[in-house]
């Protein structure tokens, strides 16, 4: 909570503290496209893991001279992840899945590590980039050929007498990572960066905590609900005896990541090389 408001703070301030000369002053608008993945429990450690899906959007950038700039980005993205794909045999005979496919809208601030205009002599500069992001996803899993949404379905026995509540499919989460950006022609620029998002769920991919119990589910939800809980491949721990035993790691969150192109177009006056 604590970073949040740091991060709201230094968004609203930035405005008035950064008092760059006005030939530096810029806007610029951006059509992006790229590719996302997480780190969680169907991918521990692996980047760019996973079957990569395509993830695009639009920004607008307001340069208020040329090194501080404020982002406003609305991405979408797609995670797809199996436990066939892992070269670890516990999580082969877990063989979990899923399709996640969310929106992301946010706020953030690059600081360029040189001078840099779009449309001037400055043409090119590494960056890092901060903010505060909101997103809203839907888990599927996919079970006959077929992508069934998980979060309704309570896999873990969410929503039971007794249990938790079933999880939130919106939240907070905070971007941070580096790119390059430089000149092309005229007002034309082009960008590349890789940024992570720390979110606070640990079900982006619908995997937490133990098995629930097949029967409970069975009886209380569905035969569907009972099937994408339970996928694994070994028969003894397919008949529930799996019930209680770990399904995922509550103590790490999820995390997911963009690596993204940009290309983007001054929509202000012609860029002004001279310095105040």
């Amino acid at each position: 909570m604590r970073s949040i408001c740091l991060i709201a703070a230094i968004l609203f301030s930035l405005n008035s503290l950064a008092q760059g000369s006005k030939y530096d002053r810029s806007k610029e608008i951006g059509l992006i496209g790229g590719t996302s993945y997480y780190l969680g429990e169907i991918n521990p450690y692996t980047h760019f893991g996973g079957r990569l899906r395509f993830a695009g959007g639009l920004s607008f950038r307001n340069n208020f001279d040329r090194r501080w700039t404020l982002k406003i980005s609305a991405l979408y993205g797609q995670v797809e992840v199996w436990d066939a794909d892992s070269k670890d045999p516990w999580q082969q005979n877990r063989n979990l899945n899923f399709l996640n496919q969310f929106f992301e809208g946010s706020g953030q601030i690059e600081l360029n590590f040189f001078d840099y205009q779009i449309g001037s002599d400055d043409w090119i500069s590494p960056y890092l980039f901060t903010g505060l992001s909101y997103y809203s996803m839907n888990p599927q899993g996919n079970l006959n050929d077929q992508w069934r949404p998980l979060q309704p379905a309570g896999t873990e026995g969410q929503g039971l007498t007794g249990s938790e509540d079933p999880y939130k499919t919106t939240g907070f989460a905070i971007p941070a990572g580096f790119g390059v950006k430089m000149n092309l022609i005229s007002r034309f620029a082009f960008s590349m960066e890789w940024g992570i998002r720390r979110t606070w769920t640990d079900h982006f991919d619908d995997v937490s905590g133990v098995y629930a119990d097949p029967n409970v589910l069975l009886n209380e939800r569905s035969r569907l609900t009972a099937r994408l809980s339970d996928q694994s491949l070994s028969p003894e721990l397919a008949n529930g005896t799996n019930t209680g035993l770990q399904r995922g790691d509550p103590g790490r969150k999820d995390l997911y990541v963009f690596a993204l192109a940009t290309l983007s177009i001054r929509i202000d006056k012609k860029a002004n090389s001279c310095w105040k």
